[in-house]
C-alpha cells in the first residue's frame, strides 16, 4: 500500500509539471507507433549520394524535420512568455533571412569565412524586422499577432523583390554541412545545430536572470516595473532572439534544398510554432514557460506528419488529419480537462492515504 501511495504521489507532482501534456501526448504517439507498426522505430545505417554513412529511419526523419520548427518554437516560446501574445511573420521572417543569405552567398565565391558573412548579414536583417514587430507591441501596447500581421503580409514579397523576382539555388558541398550531413558524422547536422542552440539558450537563461525577468513581465509587468525590471526592455529583446532563431531556420531551410522560394520556404510553420508552444504545456496568454515542453512539442507535431505518412495519407489529407490529432492533444490539455485530473488525482490520493493511516 505504500508502493501506492508513492505512485500516487509522483503522478501528482508529474500532473504539476508543465511537461506532463506534451510527455502525455508524446506516450499516445509512441503507443499508437508500438501497435500499427514496431518496425517504424527502426534505425539503419546507410550510405548517401556522397557516400558518408548516416543513420536513417523514421525517428531520424523526424528529429531532422522538425529542427526548423524547434527552433522557432523555441524563439516563440520566449515572445508568448514576455508579451502574452504570439508572432505570426515568422514563416515570412524566415523568407526574409533565407533571401539575404542567399544574397550574399551567390554575391561571392561560397567559402566558410562567406557563409558565415551570410548568416551574419542574414541575421542583422531578421533582427531589424523583429525589432519594428518588437516596437510595435513594446512601445505601442499593440497585440503582438497583430503588430506582425504587417511583416507577415510584406514579407514574402520582400524576400521576392532581394532576389530580383527570382528564385537562385545555391550549391556548395560546404551548404550540406548546414542542411544535411558533416562529412564522418553520422546524424544530420540540423539535429546538431537544434542541440547546440537549445545548450545556448537554456545557458543563457539558467546562468543569468534573463529567464526571471521574462516571466517576470509576462506574468505582471506593472510588478516587475516597479522592481527595477524593464518591460520594454524584455520585450525588445525575447524578439532579437526570436530573430536569430528566424535567421537559423530559415539558413537550415535554404542549405536543405539548395534554393530560396519566398512563396514556399517554412509555409505555415507559424501555426505549427505556435502549436508546438502550447502542447509543450505552455500558456498562450504568457507568463512561466517550459522551453523543453514547446521542443518536444515541435517534435511530436513532426512524428504526427511522418506516422500519417506511413499510413499512406495523402499530402493533401495530412493537414486534415493532423488537425484532429492536434485537437485532441490541447482538448486534453485544456483547463477543464486539467481540472478534472486534478479532481481525480486527489481522490485517489486522499484514499490511498486513509488506506495507508488504516493500516
Amino acid at each position: 500500500m505504500v508502493n501506492s501511495t508513492t505512485l500516487v504521489k509522483g503522478l501528482r507532482k508529474l500532473s504539476q509539471s508543465q511537461l506532463a501534456i506534451p510527455l502525455f501526448a508524446l506516450f499516445l504517439v509512441i503507443v499508437f507507433n508500438v501497435f500499427r507498426d514496431i518496425s517504424f522505430f527502426s534505425i539503419s545505417v546507410k550510405t548517401n549520394n556522397f557516400g558518408n554513412t548516416v543513420l536513417s529511419g523514421n525517428l531520424i526523419s523526424i528529429l531532422n524535420g522538425a529542427s526548423e520548427l524547434a527552433i522557432l518554437a523555441i524563439g516563440m516560446t520566449l515572445v508568448t512568455s514576455a508579451t502574452k501574445g504570439q508572432d505570426i511573420s515568422v514563416g515570412a521572417a524566415a523568407a526574409i533571412a533565407g533571401s539575404v543569405f542567399v544574397k550574399v552567398l551567390r554575391a561571392n565565391e561560397i567559402t566558410m569565412p562567406v557563409i558565415l558573412l551570410a548568416l551574419l548579414t542574414a541575421c542583422i536583417v531578421a533582427i531589424l524586422f523583429a525589432l519594428f514587430n518588437g516596437m510595435l507591441v513594446a512601445r505601442f501596447d499593440i497585440q503582438p499577432m497583430i503588430a506582425s500581421l504587417i511583416v507577415f503580409t510584406a514579407g514574402r514579397p520582400i524576400a521576392y523583390w532581394i532576389n530580383g523576382g527570382a528564385t537562385p539555388n545555391v550549391d556548395s558541398p560546404l551548404l550540406s554541412y548546414i542542411g544535411s550531413f558533416i562529412p564522418g558524422i553520422p546524424i544530420p547536422s540540423p539535429i546538431l545545430i537544434v542541440i547546440a542552440f537549445g545548450i545556448l539558450i537554456t545557458l543563457a537563461l539558467r546562468f543569468t536572470n534573463l529567464g526571471l525577468y521574462i516571466q517576470s513581465v509576462g506574468i505582471n509587468e506593472r510588478a516587475a516595473r516597479l522592481n527595477g525590471i524593464n518591460p520594454v526592455l524584455m520585450k525588445l529583446l525575447v524578439f532579437m532572439i526570436l530573430g536569430v532563431c528566424v535567421t537559423i531556420a530559415g539558413s537550415i531551410n535554404v542549405c536543405r534544398i539548395g534554393l530560396i522560394n519566398h512563396e514556399t520556404i517554412l509555409i505555415d510553420i507559424e501555426m505549427d510554432a505556435i502549436l508546438a508552444v502550447a502542447i509543450g504545456g505552455n500558456a498562450l496568454s504568457g507568463g512561466k514557460f517550459k522551453l523543453a515542453g514547446s521542443v518536444i512539442g515541435a517534435y511530436i507535431i513532426q512524428a504526427l506528419t511522418i506516422t500519417l505518412y506511413a499510413m499512406k495519407v495523402s499530402s493533401t489529407a495530412v493537414k486534415a488529419y493532423k488537425a484532429i490529432v492536434i485537437i485532441v492533444i490541447v482538448v486534453l490539455g485544456s483547463p477543464v480537462v486539467q481540472k478534472w485530473v486534478l479532481q481525480i488525482r486527489d481522490r485517489l490520493f486522499k484514499k490511498s492515504m486513509k488506506l495507508v493511516e488504516y493500516k
